[in-house]
Protein backbone atom coordinates (compact mmCIF):
# COMPACT_ATOMS: atom_id res chain seq x y z
CA UNK A 1 0.00 0.00 0.00
CA UNK A 2 1.61 3.26 -0.76
CA UNK A 3 1.96 6.06 1.70
CA UNK A 4 -0.71 8.46 -0.11
CA UNK A 5 -3.28 5.71 0.42
CA UNK A 6 -2.00 4.49 3.74
CA UNK A 7 -2.72 7.74 4.85
CA UNK A 8 -6.57 8.73 3.54
CA UNK A 9 -7.44 5.34 4.44
CA UNK A 10 -5.63 5.54 8.02
CA UNK A 11 -8.76 6.84 9.40
CA UNK A 12 -11.79 4.37 8.19
CA UNK A 13 -10.51 1.69 10.23
CA UNK A 14 -6.93 1.35 11.72
CA UNK A 15 -7.75 5.15 13.40
CA UNK A 16 -11.17 5.25 13.29
CA UNK A 17 -11.83 8.75 15.55
CA UNK A 18 -14.84 6.98 17.07
CA UNK A 19 -14.28 3.35 17.33
CA UNK A 20 -10.88 3.56 17.39
CA UNK A 21 -9.47 6.76 18.83
CA UNK A 22 -12.88 7.25 21.13
CA UNK A 23 -12.86 10.81 20.23
CA UNK A 24 -15.57 13.03 19.54
CA UNK A 25 -18.34 11.16 21.22
CA UNK A 26 -20.21 13.62 22.74
CA UNK A 27 -21.37 15.35 19.37
CA UNK A 28 -21.24 11.99 18.09
CA UNK A 29 -23.81 10.61 19.98
CA UNK A 30 -26.06 13.53 20.77
CA UNK A 31 -27.13 13.94 16.94
CA UNK A 32 -27.26 10.18 15.98
CA UNK A 33 -31.13 10.32 16.67
CA UNK A 34 -31.77 9.77 12.54
CA UNK A 35 -29.76 9.30 9.35
CA UNK A 36 -30.62 13.10 7.99
CA UNK A 37 -28.37 14.41 11.36
CA UNK A 38 -25.67 11.72 11.15
CA UNK A 39 -25.01 12.75 7.26
CA UNK A 40 -25.74 16.55 7.91
CA UNK A 41 -23.09 16.61 11.49
CA UNK A 42 -20.74 13.93 9.11
CA UNK A 43 -20.40 16.64 6.36
CA UNK A 44 -20.15 19.62 7.99
CA UNK A 45 -17.12 18.13 10.03
CA UNK A 46 -15.86 16.95 6.87
CA UNK A 47 -15.72 19.94 5.60
CA UNK A 48 -14.41 22.10 8.56
CA UNK A 49 -11.35 19.12 9.20
CA UNK A 50 -10.73 19.15 5.52
CA UNK A 51 -10.69 23.46 5.02
CA UNK A 52 -9.11 23.61 8.34
CA UNK A 53 -5.85 20.99 7.90
CA UNK A 54 -5.34 22.24 4.06
CA UNK A 55 -4.75 26.32 5.66
CA UNK A 56 -2.84 25.30 8.90
CA UNK A 57 -0.38 22.96 6.55
CA UNK A 58 0.17 25.84 4.57
CA UNK A 59 0.47 28.08 6.67
CA UNK A 60 2.83 25.62 9.14
CA UNK A 61 6.10 27.01 9.22
CA UNK A 62 4.62 30.35 9.98
CA UNK A 63 2.81 30.02 12.79
CA UNK A 64 4.32 30.39 16.05
CA UNK A 65 4.38 27.28 18.71
CA UNK A 66 3.41 29.47 21.00
CA UNK A 67 0.24 30.69 20.14
CA UNK A 68 -0.03 27.77 17.39
CA UNK A 69 -3.22 26.69 19.61
CA UNK A 70 -5.46 30.06 19.45
CA UNK A 71 -4.30 30.51 15.90
CA UNK A 72 -5.80 26.87 15.07
CA UNK A 73 -9.38 27.82 17.04
CA UNK A 74 -9.76 30.74 15.25
CA UNK A 75 -8.82 29.04 11.99
CA UNK A 76 -11.58 25.93 12.82
CA UNK A 77 -14.14 28.52 13.89
CA UNK A 78 -13.78 30.23 10.99
CA UNK A 79 -15.45 27.54 8.75
CA UNK A 80 -17.75 26.49 11.63
CA UNK A 81 -18.94 29.75 11.11
CA UNK A 82 -19.26 29.28 7.42
CA UNK A 83 -21.04 25.82 7.86
CA UNK A 84 -23.73 27.16 10.24
CA UNK A 85 -24.55 30.14 7.79
CA UNK A 86 -25.29 27.68 5.09
CA UNK A 87 -27.27 25.78 6.93
CA UNK A 88 -29.31 28.18 8.36
CA UNK A 89 -30.13 29.69 5.20
CA UNK A 90 -30.75 26.62 3.02
CA UNK A 91 -31.37 23.51 5.44
CA UNK A 92 -33.46 24.92 8.40
CA UNK A 93 -34.40 21.60 9.59
CA UNK A 94 -31.18 20.06 9.94
CA UNK A 95 -29.23 23.60 11.39
CA UNK A 96 -32.28 23.22 14.24
CA UNK A 97 -32.17 19.41 14.40
CA UNK A 98 -27.87 19.33 15.19
CA UNK A 99 -28.01 22.49 17.81
CA UNK A 100 -25.76 23.39 20.21
CA UNK A 101 -23.87 20.58 18.83
CA UNK A 102 -23.15 22.41 15.47
CA UNK A 103 -20.96 25.38 16.82
CA UNK A 104 -19.10 22.81 19.44
CA UNK A 105 -17.32 21.59 16.01
CA UNK A 106 -14.92 24.56 16.94
CA UNK A 107 -13.73 22.41 20.20
CA UNK A 108 -14.25 18.96 18.75
CA UNK A 109 -10.75 16.46 19.27
CA UNK A 110 -11.27 15.17 16.27
CA UNK A 111 -10.23 18.45 14.82
CA UNK A 112 -8.14 20.00 17.15
CA UNK A 113 -6.51 16.28 17.50
CA UNK A 114 -5.64 16.16 13.74
CA UNK A 115 -4.83 20.00 13.16
CA UNK A 116 -2.04 19.21 15.73
CA UNK A 117 -0.98 16.04 15.16
CA UNK A 118 -0.95 16.07 11.81
CA UNK A 119 -1.41 19.12 9.45
CA UNK A 120 0.78 20.94 11.66
CA UNK A 121 3.86 18.24 10.71
CA UNK A 122 2.80 17.85 7.14
CA UNK A 123 2.64 19.24 3.45
CA UNK A 124 -1.02 20.57 2.42
CA UNK A 125 -1.71 17.29 0.12
CA UNK A 126 -0.61 15.11 2.91
CA UNK A 127 -3.02 16.93 5.21
CA UNK A 128 -6.00 16.81 2.57
CA UNK A 129 -5.94 13.04 2.65
CA UNK A 130 -6.02 12.49 6.18
CA UNK A 131 -8.61 14.59 6.93
CA UNK A 132 -11.11 13.31 3.63
CA UNK A 133 -10.24 9.81 5.45
CA UNK A 134 -11.08 10.99 8.90
CA UNK A 135 -13.97 12.48 7.64
CA UNK A 136 -15.17 10.18 5.81
CA UNK A 137 -14.20 7.35 8.79
CA UNK A 138 -16.49 9.72 10.76
CA UNK A 139 -19.27 9.94 8.64
CA UNK A 140 -19.68 6.10 7.98
CA UNK A 141 -19.71 5.20 11.65
CA UNK A 142 -21.87 8.51 12.19
CA UNK A 143 -24.46 6.57 10.15
CA UNK A 144 -24.67 3.36 11.09
CA UNK A 145 -25.15 4.33 14.52
CA UNK A 146 -28.14 6.93 13.06
CA UNK A 147 -29.46 3.31 11.07
CA UNK A 148 -29.32 1.43 13.96
CA UNK A 149 -31.07 3.98 16.96
CA UNK A 150 -33.76 4.99 14.33
CA UNK A 151 -34.74 2.00 12.99
CA UNK A 152 -34.62 0.44 16.26
CA UNK A 153 -36.18 3.28 18.44
CA UNK A 154 -38.26 5.48 16.30
CA UNK A 155 -39.68 2.62 13.39
CA UNK A 156 -38.64 4.80 10.41
CA UNK A 157 -35.72 5.62 8.11
CA UNK A 158 -34.75 9.43 6.50
CA UNK A 159 -36.96 11.01 8.87
CA UNK A 160 -37.26 14.56 8.58
CA UNK A 161 -36.92 14.01 4.60
CA UNK A 162 -39.19 13.81 2.17
CA UNK A 163 -37.77 10.11 1.89
CA UNK A 164 -39.14 9.07 5.29
CA UNK A 165 -40.33 5.43 5.16
CA UNK A 166 -42.51 3.82 8.43
CA UNK A 167 -40.51 0.37 8.34
CA UNK A 168 -41.15 -0.87 12.39
CA UNK A 169 -44.94 -0.68 14.02
CA UNK A 170 -44.96 1.54 16.78
CA UNK A 171 -45.64 -1.41 19.18
CA UNK A 172 -42.75 -2.83 18.32
CA UNK A 173 -40.32 0.12 18.66
CA UNK A 174 -37.63 0.06 21.14
CA UNK A 175 -37.53 3.41 22.79
CA UNK A 176 -34.52 3.62 24.83
CA UNK A 177 -32.49 3.86 21.98
CA UNK A 178 -33.70 7.16 21.15
CA UNK A 179 -32.16 7.60 24.16
CA UNK A 180 -28.31 8.71 25.48
CA UNK A 181 -28.10 5.08 26.77
CA UNK A 182 -29.14 3.65 23.64
CA UNK A 183 -26.46 5.69 21.49
CA UNK A 184 -23.98 4.12 24.03
CA UNK A 185 -25.18 0.56 22.97
CA UNK A 186 -25.64 1.00 19.42
CA UNK A 187 -21.62 2.89 20.03
CA UNK A 188 -20.32 -0.13 22.39
CA UNK A 189 -21.36 -3.14 20.04
CA UNK A 190 -19.83 -1.22 16.61
CA UNK A 191 -16.61 -0.73 18.70
CA UNK A 192 -16.69 -4.19 19.82
CA UNK A 193 -17.05 -5.60 16.23
CA UNK A 194 -14.29 -3.51 15.15
CA UNK A 195 -11.77 -4.88 17.74
CA UNK A 196 -13.02 -8.52 16.78
CA UNK A 197 -12.48 -7.91 13.52
CA UNK A 198 -9.01 -6.49 13.85
CA UNK A 199 -7.93 -9.09 16.34
CA UNK A 200 -9.36 -11.95 13.91
CA UNK A 201 -7.32 -10.84 11.11
CA UNK A 202 -4.05 -10.37 13.30
CA UNK A 203 -4.90 -14.18 13.66
CA UNK A 204 -5.15 -15.42 10.55
CA UNK A 205 -1.90 -13.42 9.57
CA UNK A 206 0.00 -14.80 12.31
CA UNK A 207 0.35 -11.56 14.13
CA UNK A 208 0.69 -10.71 17.83
CA UNK A 209 -2.27 -9.05 18.88
CA UNK A 210 -1.73 -6.29 21.02
CA UNK A 211 -4.34 -5.87 24.10
CA UNK A 212 -3.36 -1.73 25.38
CA UNK A 213 -4.56 -2.58 28.81
CA UNK A 214 -1.79 -2.67 30.87
CA UNK A 215 -2.78 -6.38 32.32
CA UNK A 216 -1.07 -9.65 32.62
CA UNK A 217 -2.30 -10.38 29.22
CA UNK A 218 -0.95 -7.69 27.75
CA UNK A 219 2.91 -8.89 29.66
CA UNK A 220 5.21 -10.74 27.41
CA UNK A 221 6.05 -12.87 30.00
CA UNK A 222 2.94 -13.71 30.84
CA UNK A 223 3.23 -16.78 29.04
CA UNK A 224 5.16 -18.46 31.68
CA UNK A 225 3.97 -16.74 34.58
CA UNK A 226 2.13 -18.60 37.64
CA UNK A 227 0.54 -15.39 39.13
CA UNK A 228 -1.76 -14.49 36.40
CA UNK A 229 -4.75 -16.02 38.70
CA UNK A 230 -3.85 -14.90 41.95
CA UNK A 231 -4.67 -11.37 42.78
CA UNK A 232 -2.69 -11.41 45.50
CA UNK A 233 0.34 -12.79 43.80
CA UNK A 234 3.43 -10.67 42.98
CA UNK A 235 4.67 -9.81 39.74
CA UNK A 236 7.70 -11.21 39.01
CA UNK A 237 8.07 -8.37 36.51
CA UNK A 238 7.20 -5.62 38.52
CA UNK A 239 9.82 -7.08 41.17
CA UNK A 240 12.71 -7.11 38.63
CA UNK A 241 11.77 -3.02 37.90
CA UNK A 242 11.49 -2.05 41.67
CA UNK A 243 14.43 -3.81 42.72
CA UNK A 244 16.09 -1.76 39.33
CA UNK A 245 15.21 1.54 40.75
CA UNK A 246 16.07 0.86 44.40
CA UNK A 247 19.85 -0.44 43.43
CA UNK A 248 19.80 2.98 41.20
CA UNK A 249 18.53 4.93 43.57
CA UNK A 250 21.31 3.89 46.27
CA UNK A 251 23.94 3.84 43.89
CA UNK A 252 23.00 7.24 43.23
CA UNK A 253 23.14 8.31 47.14
CA UNK A 254 26.74 6.48 47.61
CA UNK A 255 27.66 8.34 44.77
CA UNK A 256 26.73 12.20 46.44
CA UNK A 257 28.20 10.69 49.83
CA UNK A 258 31.72 10.06 48.43
CA UNK A 259 33.70 13.06 48.96
CA UNK A 260 35.99 14.67 45.72
CA UNK A 261 39.14 14.04 45.61
CA UNK A 262 41.03 17.25 45.83
CA UNK A 263 43.56 16.37 43.22
CA UNK A 264 41.18 16.06 40.69
CA UNK A 265 40.17 19.53 41.32
CA UNK A 266 37.33 18.73 43.64
CA UNK A 267 37.02 20.57 47.38
CA UNK A 268 36.69 18.89 51.11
Amino acid sequence: MSNKLKIFTNGFIRENPLLVLNIGLCSSLGVTTSIFNGIGMGLGMTFVLVMSELVISLFRKKIPSSVRLPIFIIVIAAFTTIVQLVLQAYVDALYNALGVFLPLIVVNCIIMGRVEAFASKNKPGDAVLDALGMGIGYTIVLVLISLCRELLGGGTLMAGTALKLDVIPEAFRIGIFNSAPGGFMVFGFLAALVQGVKQAKARRAGEKIVIEDPNCASCESSAGCKTQDSSNATCPVMEKTVEKAVEAAKEAKAAAETPADPAKGGSN
